[in-house]
């Protein structure tokens, strides 16, 4: 029986060529987007790729839905052996001038989408005794950024959440990983909720924009972001943490062994500098 993979947000960037990548690689891919109506893009390189994907609708922050989903999978295909978490949104915004609701925004699709999807299928690892949960977070679950309160508070929450059950959920035969791409050419900043304005915050917003704009000039391709969170599926080896890039990796390395916080502060209080 062919392995299945459920991946979610797959209708562009790095999430379509980690669906193409699991395809050509042998997996029955369940690829999921809250709009079919925009498959046209991972079907069309599908086919220029000389495999298929299974289609189907979902919004990860509809948890019924993802339950039903996840139960027509296990009864139609046999179980699931990979779960992607990739689906992911941004916010640019201070703390003082993020709504509460684009607070819980984040929190739902970045943190709560992610665990439920993990709930719904562990069971079926579980008992089965083998399977890999694999969470798209971010250079962002490691390094808090200016003006990404919201965002990285996230992807924070979901890196602690997945760290902690990793060791629980390998007594199963389970694996549980998170995977950190830095910049990346795609979609995701188009979507990301910007809330942040002028204001007394102006100066430094500019800043920040300036320098993001200049990172994301120099970003990593969808593709090869893709390609990296396929290996990650595909590897042998087994890490709880696996980055996209050699960047990504020096960013989060940056962060874990800053003891007292002093090094990430030092880095990114030059982001919000004004330039002379």
């Amino acid at each position: 029986m062919t392995d299945v993979a459920l991946i979610t947000g797959t209708s562009s960037g790095m999430g379509l060529h980690a669906a193409i990548e699991l395809a050509r690689s042998g997996f029955h891919v369940v690829a999921t987007m809250r709009d079919v109506n925009r498959a046209d893009r991972l079907l069309a390189a599908a086919a220029e790729a000389g495999t298929t994907v299974d289609v189907r609708a979902l919004d990860v922050v509809d948890h019924a839905a993802a339950a039903t989903l996840v139960s027509e999978i296990e009864a139609e295909l046999g179980g699931i052996a990979v779960l992607l978490n990739n689906a992911g949104r941004g916010s640019v915004a201070s703390a003082e001038q993020a709504s509460m609701e684009e607070v819980r925004d984040q929190l739902e699709v970045n943190y709560l989408a992610p665990v439920n999807l993990t709930k719904l299928v562990l069971p079926g690892m579980r008992e089965g005794g083998t399977g890999q949960i694999l969470t798209v977070t971010s250079v962002g679950g490691a390094v808090g950024q200016p003006f990404a309160d919201s965002y990285c508070g996230a992807k924070f929450a979901v890196e602690g959440f997945m760290q902690s059950l990793a060791p629980v959920a390998e007594r199963f035969g389970v694996r549980v990983s998170v995977i950190e791409p830095a910049a990346v050419a795609s979609d995701f900043v188009t979507n990301a909720e910007r809330t942040a304005t002028g204001g007394p915050y102006g100066e430094m917003l500019d800043a920040y924009i300036a320098r993001s704009t200049a990172a994301f000039a120099n970003a990593q391709s969808a593709e090869s972001a893709g390609a990296a969170i396929a290996a990650a599926v595909l590897s042998d080896e087994y890490r709880f943490r696996w980055q996209t890039s050699e960047g990504a990796t020096a960013f989060v390395g940056a962060s874990l062994v800053d003891t007292d916080g002093s090094r990430v502060l030092g880095a990114t209080r030059g982001w919000i500098a004004a330039s002379s």
